[in-house]
């Protein structure tokens, strides 16, 4: 009984983080009972994650301009520019994609830094300053794009970024031996960190939960990775891009939670006065955001290219509203200082899962774009709605 009470009260202050896992359990049950288990199938399963990469990543830097309490419009066109340089310097100047790559993410952090340096030196509002940047690089995508229209790149080792996997040492039963082996070594790390995390408040003598919601929490946790693992080994193991995207999420999710960095990014966004005055350079924060988030948009863009195996004219269309769709979703507060990164990658997976279950059904476009804006909106009012009860 006393475990019962303990779990009620444990969802009931940590509803907004819960929330969106039972969201997304509920959203991967119905499709699978609906589309006769085709949805949570191998093949499907790493279609989905491969197509939502690009958005991911992007979820993940928005999260953090959101945390301190602003926006990036410019993501999108950032992205789809930089992809269309990327395949300029891979086909018309012959630059090996493994030089390309690092020019493309530095471009992405100096467009980030200019869009920093025009909310923190300038003081305009970020709304305006990456909508001007989303119009100056729509206009550019199109300026580099419109002599050669699409261009094909035909780069094996950049193209395998967005369409190849992990090497196979073995197939065992037809599973993907690499990718288990890798299952297994995340949920070791994830018992570890979390074990590690637990000594440490109950020395500092911080309160925490007892073992045995601990044991419930690690096993469930484990049980998901593992099932995961288990659905993507059945087909061709991990793609590199859901390599790349859960590196960002391990890289970003250390910076957030065990870094002062990390400390400072949330103090600024819940109170950007308290933080000055406690001697934190709110103007550096804000650099550093930004310019995470251009770095972010690039890689987007190079997921995206390599993905579709060419730079196209429209290219990054819709891909902010997508990535500030994810964050919201993820359960990132409107009102700054709330937001993780892992929630950032469940709103991504969120919104990618709705799409791809709608599309098995036959779902048409436009009824699409409802539901998933409907979606959103919930999410939006859950968010002022807890706030308003803890207020």
């Amino acid at each position: 009984m006393e475990f019962i009470n303990e779990a009620k009260t444990l969802f009931k202050d940590n509803i907004r983080d819960y929330g969106m896992y039972i969201a997304l359990f509920v959203i991967m049950l119905t499709f699978t009972i609906m589309t006769d288990g085709l949805f949570m199938s191998s093949r499907n399963i790493s279609n989905m994650l491969d197509s939502t990469g690009y958005i991911a990543v992007l979820a993940v830097g928005m999260t953090l301009v959101i945390v301190i309490r602003h926006i990036d419009l410019s993501v999108g066109f950032v992205a789809g520019f930089l992809g269309a340089i990327a395949a300029i310097l891979l086909t018309g100047m012959g630059v090996p994609f493994y030089i390309t790559i690092p020019v493309i993410l530095a471009l992405g952090i100096f467009v980030g830094l200019f869009n920093g340096l025009l909310v923190a030196k300038f003081g305009i509002p970020s709304f305006v300053a990456t909508l001007a940047g989303m119009l100056i690089f729509r206009g550019a995508l199109l300026q580099v794009t419109e002599k050669t229209g699409t261009i094909i790149i035909k780069d094996d080792g950049f193209n395998a970024i967005g369409n190849g996997f992990i090497p196979s040492i073995m197939q065992v039963n037809g599973l993907h031996l690499l990718t288990l082996i890798l299952g297994l070594l995340a949920i070791l790390l994830y018992i570890y960190s979390e074990i590690s995390t637990r000594t440490k408040k109950i020395n500092y003598q911080f309160e925490v939960v007892s073992k045995g919601i601990f044991i419930v929490k690690l096993v469930f946790v484990s049980a998901i990775i593992s099932y995961i693992t288990w659905i993507l080994a059945g087909y061709n193991g991990f793609s590199w891009t859901v390599v790349i995207m859960l590196l960002v999420v391990v890289v970003y999710h250390f910076l957030t939670t065990k870094t002062v960095l990390g400390r400072h990014i949330y103090a600024v966004g819940s109170n950007p006065e308290a933080a000055h005055l406690s001697g934190i350079n709110v103007n550096k924060i804000t650099y550093i955001v930004f310019g995470s988030m251009g770095m972010l948009a690039a890689l987007s863009g190079i997921l995206f290219t390599s993905r579709l195996q060419s730079a196209t004219t429209t290219a990054g269309t819709l891909f902010e509203l997508d990535a500030i769709a994810a964050a919201y979703v993820g359960g990132v507060s409107s009102a700054g200082g709330v937001g993780k990164i892992t929630g950032a990658i469940i709103g991504a997976v969120v919104m990618a899962s709705l799409s791809s279950g709608m599309n098995l059904l036959g779902v048409g476009v436009s009824l699409q774009y409802m539901i998933r804006g409907g979606v959103l909106a919930g999410a939006v009012i859950f968010d002022v709605m807890t706030r308003k009860k803890r207020g």
